[in-house]
């Protein structure tokens, strides 16, 4: 579990720093983004692809994590501007 959440808060904050909204968040706000941004990017790629993404400890899985992270700060920086 801990490993998770380890995994979540690395995948957030790489995230945060690509989507340049680092300063404006935690690391509480990591974990949560990386968390959920894997979800979403692990049914974005298996929605494109037709596989589905292993979620274990490697390159693959956390490249589909910060993506979803950067897809998942995208999408709530435009509601919020709204």
């Amino acid at each position: 579990m801990i490993f998770w959440i380890i995994f979540g808060a690395l995948a957030g904050w790489i995230a945060s720093l690509l989507a340049g909204t680092d300063d404006q968040q935690g690391c509480l706000m990591n974990i949560i983004v990386g968390v959920v941004g894997a979800f979403v990017g692990g049914l974005i790629v298996s929605l494109l692809t037709g596989t589905n993404i292993d979620f274990g400890w490697n390159l693959q899985s956390f490249a589909v994590a910060v993506f979803g992270s950067v897809v998942l700060l995208a999408i709530t920086g435009r509601v919020r501007r709204r």
